[in-house]
């Protein structure tokens, strides 16, 4: 029998093999897919039954969440309770450079203010929110909907595409996935997406996910970050740019990938593990085991 070293046991105990991106898959497209689904060929059945769906429905939740969901099952089937409480540290990686933070808290509202401006309509429209309490309730709901994607798309599957391919494919390859995966939605009157153009949002889907692989990597596999990163791209508060903020954010993962591109190309340094092995490393960041020690802050 082969020995294995405690590092490599340790390794294998909380390994998600990349075999699991098939279920994941078939979860997160099952579940979504299947609500809205019923919705599209069963419109009149499913709404007297479970009323009109909207975006903010709990089945339009339970849609949304379905990577999630996934993502959660799997890693507790390979790692039990410890796996899950070491996955769900992700959430607690802030470390990132500064200005990874600036693009997220500066960067993005100017980019959806640039591209109102294009568009036109950054002084003709007013203000959505007429109260204080309703713009809270909008950033809540925000909050709580899109970023919790991230638990699947950057949590699960981009470690275990980057796997196999260099960062800048892997990105690619899930940015078409996750565009795909919304598709139904734009089928559907009431969601938010039918009022917008499948084309540019595939498009921006593309970019987002480049942009979000190398924040993922550079922040040491930080879904909190992944999830910020999401939530200010529905921010409610930022005006309507479509379809100009997708061009903005074609032309930002461009220069971030060139940027970036000695380590978008290799594998090397890519965050490859779902569950972590270690919680706590000199350098105060959470690595896994199989990741090469971490460079020295940059941008991107």
């Amino acid at each position: 029998m082969k020995d294995m070293s405690p590092t490599t046991a340790a390794r294998d105990a909380y390994r998600v093999p990349f075999r699991s991106l098939i279920p994941f898959l078939l979860i997160s497209f099952g579940l979504a897919w299947g609500i809205l689904g019923l919705y599209i060929f069963l419109p009149e059945r499913m709404a007297s039954v479970f009323g009109q769906l909207t975006g903010n429905h709990p089945l339009f939740f339970l849609a949304v969440y379905a990577p999630a969901i996934a993502a959660i099952i799997l890693v507790a089937g390979k790692g039990g309770r410890s796996g899950l409480r070491r996955f769900f540290g992700r959430v607690l990686l802030w470390r990132c450079g500064v200005l990874w933070y600036a693009f997220l808290i500066i960067g993005l509202p100017l980019l959806f203010i640039g591209g109102s401006a294009f568009r036109g309509n950054l002084l003709t429209e007013p203000f959505p929110f007429t109260s204080f309490h309703t713009l809270l309730a909008a950033l809540f709901l925000a909050a709580i909907k899109g970023p919790m994607e991230e638990f699947g798309w950057r949590g699960l599957a981009l470690p275990l595409l980057q796997r196999k391919f260099a960062p800048i494919w892997g990105g690619l390859i899930l940015g078409v996935i996750w565009g795909l995966w919304h598709f139904p939605a734009f089928l559907l009157s009431g969601t938010q997406q039918s009022e917008w153009s499948f084309g540019a949002f595939f498009a921006g889907c593309l970019a987002i996910s480049v942009i979000a692989t190398a924040l993922f990597n550079r922040s040491h596999g930080s879904i909190l970050l992944s999830a910020f990163f999401h939530f200010q791209l529905m921010n409610p508060m930022f005006p309507d740019a479509q379809p100009y903020d997708t061009y903005l954010l074609i032309v930002v993962a461009s220069l971030i990938v060139w940027w970036n591109r000695q380590n978008m190309f290799k594998k090397e340094g890519a965050v490859t593990e779902v569950i972590p092995n270690k919680r706590k490393m000199a350098d105060g960041h959470v690595r896994p085991l199989s990741e090469s020690p971490p460079k020295k802050d940059s941008f991107p």
